[in-house]
């Protein structure tokens, strides 16, 4: 255990200096940047005194003043984001007032948005990062349709519809306009499902042009996934975290943000199952791999730090913290660069799963069920850059004799 730092704190912040001290240690800050900021603390509780006072009057504006003065004197913090760590604690302790969020009144847009994603969420299950996009593709449209802010869905029409879809075609990439196309189908779908509109008007959405998906790019070799396990340095913490990330992707075929969810109590070890929390709040249990136990235990025993987060994978600087999926895509990005391979995407490695469950002889539905695809078309896309999959799957063509 590490000793005690000898800074002292006095005035209305020292009776939370040993719980300061104590978090800071655990989201493993170094022992250097520990005592700098127990220093920075004990600055702003004489400073408190000075001006008489109290820890609850500590406020964000009360921070702000604080460094303008300090920072007059001191090198070493130049803002209020020096001291974030120590709020942090002393926020959630209930020692100082939490951070509140001042908002004027909202306009009707901003309350239909709001139900809008209460909508998608709540009875739609999807998930937190699909709700703000599609409240974002939706306000594109509120906005081409009342720019004054005077909301009225029950005045809407086919051609109101069919135009905002228009001016898209204008402005957006053909990825982009499909992403509106589908939000605003949930918009309709909300709009007359709350009695907004007399009638359903997704029907007028018009069809997007649905190209054959030809310009897939072939998978990535089972070699060149081995290469980016092995270019992982077991003998460091970051090496271990990534050699369990690329094993997991490159074994079970998660996506980037199905692994950064992974929580501790989503693995079964007495069973050997993984539970995968999914799309639209779907959970599914797959079997845990051999060789993706071993990369778990090995960081789980020996690289990843103590905190109170449950997620699996951590960062690997101070403040530990979850990561997200785009940790996830940065640690195969590196992978590819260490392993001398032409940088792609974590869901290359998705596809990658698919194809040699094909190649093994496994069904399209079979695939669909590992891969937790909704339907069995969605898979079929797997198998169009190898063509010797492809043409496993067709069936004979009926001959006709006279």
């Amino acid at each position: 255990m590490a000793e005690k730092c000898g800074t002292r704190i006095g005035g209305p912040l020292g009776p939370f200096k040993d719980g300061i001290e104590h978090a800071l240690r655990a989201q493993g800050y170094s022992e250097g940047r520990v005592n700098q900021l127990l220093l920075l603390t004990a600055h702003l509780s004489r400073w408190l005194e000075e001006q008489g006072m109290l820890a609850v009057q500590l406020t964000g504006e009360t921070v702000e003043q604080f460094v303008i003065v300090h920072r007059a004197h001191h090198r070493w913090c130049r803002s209020a984001r020096s001291l974030a760590p120590v709020l942090e604690h002393l926020r959630s302790a209930g020692a100082v007032p939490a951070v509140r969020v001042e908002r004027g009144p909202q306009s009707a847009a901003e309350e239909l948005l709001a139900s809008f994603g209460r909508y998608l969420s709540g009875q739609r299950g999807l998930s937190d990062s699909t709700v703000e996009a599609y409240r974002n593709y939706a306000g594109i449209c509120m906005r081409a349709w009342w720019p004054d802010d005077r909301v009225a869905p029950a005045e809407l029409g086919p051609a109101e519809v069919i135009a905002v879809v228009r001016s898209g075609v204008d402005a957006m990439p053909p990825p982009s306009l499909r992403c509106m196309v589908t939000a605003l189908r949930s918009l309709l779908r909300f709009f007359h499902a709350t009695g907004r509109t007399s009638r359903s008007l997704v029907e007028a959405v018009p069809a997007m042009a649905s190209w054959p998906r030809t310009d897939l790019r072939a998978p990535v070799s089972t070699g060149a996934a081995a290469l980016l396990v092995a270019s992982c340095d077991a003998a460091t913490v970051a090496g271990r975290r990534d050699m369990a990330i690329l094993t997991m992707l490159s074994r079970l075929g998660l996506r980037a943000g199905e692994v950064a969810a992974v929580a501790l109590e989503d693995i079964d070890w007495r069973s050997g199952e993984l539970s995968v929390k999914g799309k639209g709040g779907r959970v599914d249990r797959l079997p845990l791999p051999e060789d993706v136990g071993e990369t778990l235990v090995s960081y789980l025993r020996d690289g990843r730090p103590a905190s109170r987060h449950r997620t699996v994978f951590l960062k690997v600087t101070a403040p530990y913290g979850p990561i997200t999926r785009a940790t996830v895509g940065g640690v195969v990005a590196l992978a590819c660069d260490r392993a001398g391979i032409a940088r792609f995407g974590p869901h290359r490695l998705r596809h990658l799963v698919a194809t040699e469950t094909l190649r093994a002889g496994a069904s399209l539905p079979e695939v669909a069920q590992l891969l937790r695809h909704v339907t069995v078309s969605t898979s079929a896309i797997y198998a169009l850059p190898d063509p010797a999959a492809l043409a496993a799957l067709a069936k004979p063509w009926p001959e006709v004799t006279r």
